[in-house]
């Protein structure tokens, strides 16, 4: 997510802008077919984009704000949008402006700063909507526009609100699946920790489908970059997917707040979450895992102590020369059998040897 400006929640009304441009002696704004007068913007929702052609953030996030704004024109809205440069100079500021569809005031050092000042500007890329005292604007308009996109239109608190209960109503309709537990996974075929989580998820699921004659269901969330990719990696998973269409599947990393791929979020038979970082619990149980509550954590957590608790501290194996001490291993493959190890292993402080509990050979000390 881009960073985002500090400013203050209350904005002044439109007449501050007219106020600071007269004092620069400024009487036309900037667009890409000429000069445009000062009263082509009177009545309109005025926002003010900091911005600059130096600024990977901005240049990431102008492409979604254009997007916006052809939206919103399409729609009839009343919104003109005024670049304010944070640029070096005079090239570059014509070069970033050149990607904008909407006004800009011109290049200049001093209004530059007189308007950061003025609506305290911490950071680029920065919207700040102009309104009157009475209208409260939402804290993130940057972020508010990366989740919702044109919805976020009118940028103020009160609409973040509005779009905050009809996610709400979402998290609930996507529960919908009665009497299931249900793994949201989200991935992109392009995404090596994913490829490589979902061999392991697939056994998982085999597995539980089996066990709990159908009680568990994945359903992909698909991140991947466009259908192509999104259908080869439909063709290597058992379950379930959100068409690479739908929207949902935006709406839903949203809801989730999913940051980092592969996610796996669980939703319980009362159609309520029960575990945002499923991913860990598989990575490290498996299949006993489910049904991934809190309580069945400290429940495998107590028979692993348990288990640990049946083994000697040391041991002396005839296969290796040096002592071996039990430890702890998310993860290991037994120099011995060469298979695949978790949890409890015997290992050399004095190289890299490691021993399942299984095939140890020799006495305790």
């Amino acid at each position: 997510m881009a960073v985002t400006a500090d400013y203050q929640v209350q904005f002044p009304e439109n007449d501050d802008i007219y106020s600071i441009l007269a004092a620069e002696g400024i009487e036309f704004l900037l667009s890409h077919s000429g000069e445009v007068p000062l009263e082509y913007i009177h009545g309109k929702t005025i926002c003010l984009f900091f911005s600059a052609n130096w600024c990977r953030p901005c240049k990431d996030f102008t492409p979604e704000l254009v997007k916006l704004y052809e939206s919103l024109q399409k729609r009839g809205e009343e919104l003109e949008i005024i670049f304010v440069s944070f640029d070096h100079d005079m090239t570059l500021f014509y070069e970033h402006f050149w990607s904008m569809p909407w006004l800009a005031v011109p290049f200049s050092l001093s209004l530059r700063n007189k308007l950061t000042d003025k609506y305290r500007v911490a950071r680029i890329p920065s919207l700040v909507p102009l309104y009157p005292d009475e209208i409260s604007v939402a804290d993130d308009v940057i972020g508010l526009i990366e989740d919702y996109g044109p919805e976020a239109f009118p940028f103020t608190k009160k609409r973040k609100e509005e779009l905050k209960a009809i996610d709400e109503s979402k998290r609930v309709l996507v529960s919908d699946l009665v009497g299931k537990t249900i793994g949201l996974y989200f991935g992109a075929h392009w995404c090596p920790p994913f490829r490589s989580f979902t061999s392991q998820l697939i056994d998982v699921y085999t597995e539980l489908t089996a066990s709990t004659k159908g009680s568990f269901e994945v359903i992909l969330v698909s991140t991947d970059r466009d259908s192509r990719e999104f259908n080869i990696n439909m063709t290597n998973m058992p379950w379930l997917a959100i068409p690479y269409e739908d929207r949902t599947r935006q709406d839903l990393c949203r809801i989730f707040n999913i940051k980092l791929i592969p996610a796996l979020v669980i939703i319980g038979p009362e159609e309520k979450t029960v575990c945002t970082n499923a991913r860990e619990m598989v990575s490290l149980y498996g299949s006993r895992s489910y049904p991934f509550t809190e309580s069945r954590i400290v429940e495998l957590e107590a028979c692993l102590k348990k288990e640990g608790d049946s083994f000697p501290r040391k041991v002396k194996d005839k296969k290796h020369e040096h002592e071996l001490k039990l430890d702890m291993a998310k993860g290991y493959v037994c120099d011995f059998c060469k298979k695949q190890g978790k949890f409890w292993a015997f290992s050399c402080d004095a190289c890299d040897y490691d021993l399942h509990p299984t095939c140890v050979e020799g006495q305790e000390e």
